[in-house]
């Protein structure tokens, strides 16, 4: 049953500032109950008993928000109300983080170093070739991305030249410029001539990444029939894909700028060379998937007009031991010295699992906050015992289990979301599609720190499994966003103040978020295709240059470059025939293992046929222990899922060796 047919008929139609105009609704309380009792009924409107309002509304609601009852964020403000009580126990000394606001040409030049192009500044010692082969790997609308970021540094380093007299910095930007021009192969770079006047009028018009400034407040979607299914393309560029909806199809556009009230059920599509997921790649490929995505998330949001404003934290003093208000960095490292390899803090994989020991169909689990008087006494045991072995699990409830998981959340240093893009995350409301949500939501998960990501995952998995059982503790998926929303996007965080209409809409925009974040988590932890395929080409590029400049050694050490060049061709094609590729597994005992390549073979054939073969202690592993790697050519190393079909990923990656190991812990 919907929230619609259950209310009662009372259906919110309008928001009204809850100063002189409220109309609708007395004060409950003092204090803090009043400001909370405004917020949920001086705020509307409704249709039980309409009060006529002689001066306009300051905040107009959409035809598609009409359908949104006050009763859908009750959980939400009940959340709110349980923090701010807890947070007049917390501990005085928790530092504060600070955000910086960047000077003029900062925020550009911060980007385009972590775009990979340091060089510019004159603070890298690689070759600037390097950027030019980084360059020509980009698509149209990530190669203008960085062209406008460059012209506008370059226009700002202009103007400090002429105050400050620095004219070697600004023989930097020229040759860059005249460099852009063409690729390292000499054909013409994908880079895409912009201008200033291309991109005047849409920052004007841009959606403030800031919470609160968008004028629409989205209702927080149900989830579709689950026979509406979409597929999410992730063969091609968000970005292009984003400029070819906005030229094809404009009257479609227009449409969907009204938030979905239903979430569509969208799944992953097959892909014939696998699906690649965080954690499948080496580290040195993820960093290069970091670096496109960190380019494709600004080209998208340029597309969409969405200003896109990366943060940037102050360093301060923080504690380095114990348990709460400790930055993630910090406790793996404790935790790591406990555990080698663990990449969860084992405070939070312990709060779980104690949460979990009760019984995960408990009414209201998450929802019904533990006593705060228990909460404040377990959290001081917690830090002078956790670690020392000593405190004891059996003493905590489960409600109290769950209200130090949230403090947890809340109380880090940093948000879990990261400083430089819990906006970003806050902002992807403001985006037309529920698609477009999803995409950048995407490539935000691939831009977190690893620790924060990992941690995140685990979070998600949790609230998943105490969804799956929604039909006994009454928490759907809606109820835990509300629920949690408020632990992971709390602005007080960073000392910022907002009206109520903007606490509002930030209710409503994060809830959805959450939402969002919980329900497609699968989806949102895949790295797209073609992010793997620019790694691919950046690699081959660098093969090819690395491959010249061999040659060009041996030709001046007087080798026999004809004699290289055949054993080089031979080592991979030796004893294996055409159409046939040598499969290793050192760590089994059947080491190597020559395998056919037919149209319809697996890479769960493949492990198949190795673990069919096993004896003795190697006999007990079992699937899901040891996995098929994709090695070397042009990719540094990728874990395959069972789905990808060899033949199609040898014909993409002929060069690349094939290995069965276990994964990294």
């Amino acid at each position: 049953m919907s929230w619609l047919s259950s209310s009662q008929g009372v259906v919110l139609t309008a928001y009204h500032h809850s100063g002189k105009d409220q109309a609708v609704g007395e004060s409950q309380g003092k204090d803090g109950e009043q400001a909370t009792s405004s917020r949920r009924c001086g705020q509307y409107t409704m249709n039980q008993e309409i009060t006529k309002v002689k001066e306009k509304p300051p905040f107009d609601r959409s035809s598609s928000q009409d359908s949104m009852d006050e009763l859908q964020l009750e959980d939400y403000w009940i959340e709110v109300d349980n923090i701010k009580k807890s947070s007049e126990n917390r501990q005085e000394d928790q530092e504060v983080v600070v955000v910086k606001e960047p000077d003029e040409g900062e925020l550009e030049e911060e980007w385009l170093k972590e775009a990979g192009f340091s060089i510019l500044f004159g603070e890298s010692a690689e070759d600037p070739q390097e950027s030019m082969t980084f360059l020509s790997t980009l698509t149209r609308t990530q190669a203008a991305a960085v062209q406008k970021r460059v012209e506008m540094v370059y226009q700002t380093l202009r103007k400090k030249n002429k105050q400050h007299q620095i004219p070697d910095v600004r023989n930097i930007f020229a040759q860059r410029r005249e460099s852009k021009e063409k690729a390292p192969d000499g054909t013409e770079s994908q880079t895409v001539r912009t201008n200033e006047n291309k991109y005047q009028g849409k920052d004007d018009q841009a959606c403030s990444l800031v919470a609160g400034e968008k004028e629409l407040i989205p209702p927080v979607p149900e989830e579709a029939p689950a026979s509406e299914t979409d597929i999410i393309t992730l063969e091609v560029s968000f970005a292009e894909q984003a400029v070819n909806q906005k030229e094809s199809s404009k009257d479609r556009t227009q449409k969907n700028k009204g938030y979905d009230t239903l979430l569509p059920n969208f799944r992953l599509p097959k892909e014939k060379t696998g699906t690649t997921k965080i954690g499948d790649l080496a580290p040195q490929d993820m960093k290069k998937v970091c670096a496109f995505a960190h380019i494709e998330l600004t080209a998208f949001c340029d597309i969409l007009g969405v200003e896109l404003k990366k943060q940037k934290a102050v360093k301060i003093k923080t504690k380095d031991s114990g348990v709460f208000c400790v930055p993630l960095t910090v406790l793996l490292e404790q935790d790591q010295r406990k555990v080698p390899g663990t990449r969860i803090p084992l405070i939070f994989q312990k709060l779980i699992s104690r949460i979990e020991e009760g019984g995960l169909e408990t009414e209201g689990l998450l929802r019904i906050p533990g006593a705060a008087i228990r909460i404040k006494s377990l959290c001081q045991e917690l830090e002078a015992k956790f670690y020392e072995g000593t405190f004891n699990w059996e003493s905590v409830k489960q409600h109290d289990a769950a209200s130090l998981l949230k403090r947890f959340i809340r109380e880090l240093p940093q948000p879990l979301l990261s400083v430089e893009y819990l906006t970003a995350f806050q902002a992807v409301q403001n985006l037309p599609t529920k698609e477009q949500q999803l995409q950048a939501l995407n490539l935000l998960i691939i831009l977190l720190p690893d620790a924060n990501r990992d941690t995140l995952k685990a979070l998600l998995e949790f609230l998943q499994r105490v969804i799956d059982n929604k039909e006994k503790n009454k928490m759907t998926v809606m109820n835990v966003a509300m629920v949690m929303a408020p632990n992971l996007f709390m602005c007080h965080t960073f000392g910022l103040k907002f009206s109520e209409q903007q606490e509002f809409a930030m209710a409503a925009g994060t809830a959805n978020t959450m939402n969002l974040l919980i329900k497609y988590q699968e989806l949102l932890w895949t790295i797209p295709k073609f992010l793997v395929n620019q790694v691919r080409r950046l690699n081959t590029a660098f093969l090819k240059k690395d491959k010249k400049m061999r040659k060009k050694l041996l030709k001046k050490m007087a080798y026999d470059r004809e004699k290289y060049e055949k054993q080089d061709k031979s080592t991979n094609d030796a004893d294996v025939p055409q159409g046939v590729i040598r499969v290793q597994a050192p760590h089994l005992s059947k080491v190597s293992m020559a395998i056919q390549l037919t149209e319809k073979l697996k890479a769960s054939d493949v492990l198949a046929r190795f673990l069919s073969q096993e004896s003795g202690i190697a006999q007990t592993l079992k699937k899901g222990e040891v996995f098929l790697y994709e090695v070397g050519g042009n990719i540094g190393e990728r874990c395959l899922d069972d789905d990808t079909y060899m033949k199609d990923l040898y014909q993409l990656n002929p060069n690349a060796d094939w290995v069965i190991k276990s994964k990294p812990s």
